[in-house]
């Protein structure tokens, strides 16, 4: 078993309140978490608006079938046009 941990700091450039940050933030952990079996939470920056750190767990028998969910995640969150990923970090347990 592998687990897989990946934590994404992002900027929300829009935002310009707490409440435009979560809306943001809540419709890409909802996506993420409907097409792909991870666990997604903000972790850091809870109080600023333009900020995030996002952690994506992925949990697979092998290190290569979980790294291609969380780079399939990333890809995922790159997508979003209102959210700019900046410093990721990938850690095996």
């Amino acid at each position: 078993m592998v687990v897989g941990l990946a934590a994404c700091e992002c900027i929300i450039y829009d935002a310009h309140s707490l409440k435009e940050k979560r809306a943001v933030l809540q419709r890409i952990i909802t996506r993420l978490k409907q097409k792909y079996n991870v666990s997604v939470s903000e972790v850091d920056h809870h109080d600023a608006w333009q900020r995030t750190t996002i952690a994506v767990a992925a949990v697979s028998a092998s290190k290569v079938s979980t790294e291609r969910e969380l780079q399939n995640v990333l890809k995922m969150i790159d997508s979003f046009p209102e959210i700019e990923r900046t410093i990721t970090e990938i850690e095996w347990l």
